[in-house]
Order: structure tokens, then sequence, then C-alpha cells
């Protein structure tokens, strides 16, 4: 990928947003943490968070709207902002 995080992070913040209302339909939402190395860490909150589903929602709802929207290669995990901070601090 030819893109730096930084220039990822306002494409990736409006895809985010394409996905937002089906996350919030549902009672749950989506926050960005961060971009490392390509990799959008995120963290599922409200209904999402604990959800059986959480992993299809990542995997087939988020991951491919911004591999649809941005580029093919990029890969969403998920994390809690606690242990983001631990990762990345």
């Amino acid at each position: 990928m030819v893109f730096s995080d930084e220039e990822l992070r306002k494409p990736v913040e409006l895809a985010l947003e394409k996905i937002r209302p089906m996350l919030l339909k549902d009672g749950g939402d989506v926050v960005l943490l961060g971009i490392k190395e390509a990799k959008v860490y995120v963290s599922l909150q409200g209904a999402c968070k604990g959800c059986a589903s959480s992993a299809n929602t990542l995997k087939f709802g988020i991951e491919r709207c911004l591999q649809e929207e941005i580029h093919p290669d990029m890969q969403v995990v998920h994390v809690s902002p606690d242990r983001y901070k631990e990762l990345f601090s």
C-alpha cells in the first residue's frame, strides 16, 4: 500500500461514516482508535461490543467497506481503547 497511516485517516473516517447507520440501527457504534501500518484499529461500542455477530460485523461490514472504498488490502482489528494504548503508547 502506498499511503501513509496519516493519509489513510480521512478516507477511513469517511468509510466508517457510511457504515455507522447500520451499527446505530442495532444499538451499536464503532470508534476509530488509530491506524498503524495500514491496519485500522477500532473499538465496537454499545450493543455491538458483546454481540455474537461482532466478528461478522468487523469482517463483512467494516473491513469490506474499507476494502471497497479505499484499498483491497485494508485490515480491521478490534481492540479495546485500553489495549490500544498499551500496544501503541
